[in-house]
C-alpha cells in the first residue's frame, strides 16, 4: 500500500462509520413518513453550551461527557473530543463504545501519524472489554496494513464484514476497502469477499424470519442522499429527536415488536449500547411470549 493510499484509508475508515448517523435519521424519518407523520419535525437536543454546563455542574457525569465528545466531534473539534471521550472512559473505564470513540477522536485530531499510540491503545483496550467493537476492530486492521500485513488485514475486514449488522451504513465501504487494498497489494479476495457477505447477520436473520433487515422497510437512494446532506450537528439532533418520538409510540403501543427492533438499533448507531439494552429489556418485559425472537434480534445488531 502506498504512502498516499494510507492516510486516506484511515480517514475514509472514519468517514464511512460516521455516516452510520445519517442512516439513523434516513430510517427513523421514513418510519414517521410511513406513519403518516412530518420526518422533519425533532425536538433540539441538548446544544453543547449546556452540555458543558451540564459536566460542570457535576464532572462525574460520564453520559454528559460522552455527549460532549459526540458533539464536538460533530463540529469537527476532535482535539476536544477526544478530551471528552479520554474523561467519560476515566468514569466508565468497562465501556468499550468510549474507548473506541477516544481512539477514532485522537486520529482525527493526529496531523502527522495515521494512527498515533494514544488511539491504538484506546483501541486495543475497546476490544480487550468488547472484541465485537466495529470501530475498534476497523482500526486495529489499519494497524495491520500500515505493518506492511496486508493479508491479515483484509482478512480482519473481512471478518468484520461477516458480522456487520443488518443496514450497518459503512458496509459498501467496508468492502471497497477490502478490494482496494487487494487490488493494490496483489490478492485474490473474490471468493472471500462473496462469503464474507452471505455470511452477514442480514443473510443468517432473513433465515429466521426475523424483522432487524428487510421486514422494516427502509429509505430509497435520493432520501439517503438527502439526508448525508444535513450537517452532521443537526442530523445527530434530528435523530435524538426521532427517536424520542419512536419511543413515545412504543409507550403507547408496546406490542410494536418492529419498533422495538428499530429502537435497538437506534441507540447502537448513536453510540448508547445501554440505552439498547434498556429497550431489549423493556420489549421483552411488554411482550415475554417474543422473548426469544426479541432477544435473537438484539443479538444480531450487537446488543448484549
Amino acid at each position: 500500500m502506498g504512502e498516499k493510499m494510507t492516510g486516506n484509508r484511515v480517514r475514509g475508515g472514519v468517514l464511512l462509520l460516521g455516516l452510520a448517523l445519517a442512516s439513523v435519521v434516513v430510517a427513523l424519518g421514513y418510519r414517521s413518513l410511513d406513519d403518516g407523520e412530518s420526518g422533519a419535525e425533532s425536538e433540539a437536543t441538548t446544544p453543547i453550551a449546556a452540555l458543558e454546563a451540564r459536566v460542570a455542574d457535576d464532572p462525574r457525569d460520564a453520559a454528559a461527557w460522552q455527549e460532549l465528545g459526540f458533539a464536538r466531534f460533530d463540529e469537527g473539534d476532535f482535539g476536544a473530543a477526544a478530551e471528552a471521550y479520554r474523561r467519560a472512559s476515566e468514569l466508565e473505564p468497562e465501556r468499550a463504545v468510549l474507548w473506541s470513540a477516544l481512539g477514532e477522536a485522537l486520529v482525527m485530531d493526529s496531523p502527522r501519524e495515521p494512527l498515533p499510540a494514544p488511539a491504538l491503545a484506546a483501541f486495543r483496550r475497546a476490544v480487550e472489554l468488547d472484541p465485537a467493537d466495529p470501530r475498534a476492530r476497523y482500526f486495529l486492521a489499519v494497524t495491520r496494513d500500515l505493518d506492511g500485513d496486508h493479508a491479515g488485514a483484509v482478512t480482519d475486514w473481512l471478518a468484520l464484514l461477516a458480522d456487520t449488522p443488518p443496514g450497518a451504513p459503512w458496509e459498501t465501504d467496508l468492502a471497497r476497502t477490502i478490494e482496494q487494498v487487494a487490488a493494490i497489494n496483489k490478492l485474490d479476495v473474490s471468493e472471500r469477499l462473496r462469503k464474507a457477505q452471505d455470511a452477514r447477520p442480514e443473510a443468517r436473520g432473513a433465515a429466521r424470519g426475523m424483522v432487524a433487515t428487510a421486514a422494516i422497510p427502509g429509505p430509497d437512494a435520493a432520501q439517503i442522499a438527502a439526508a448525508t446532506s444535513i450537517p452532521p450537528g443537526e442530523q445527530r439532533q434530528m435523530a435524538e429527536g426521532m427517536v424520542a418520538r419512536l419511543e413515545g409510540k412504543l409507550d403507547a403501543d408496546p406490542s410494536n415488536l418492529d419498533g422495538w427492533v428499530m429502537l435497538m438499533r437506534s441507540r447502537m448507531t448513536l453510540g448508547q449500547p445501554d440505552r439498547a439494552r434498556k429497550a431489549l429489556a423493556d420489549a421483552v418485559a411488554a411482550n415475554p411470549s417474543s422473548a426469544a425472537r426479541l432477544r435473537a434480534e438484539a443479538e444480531i445488531l450487537g446488543v448484549r
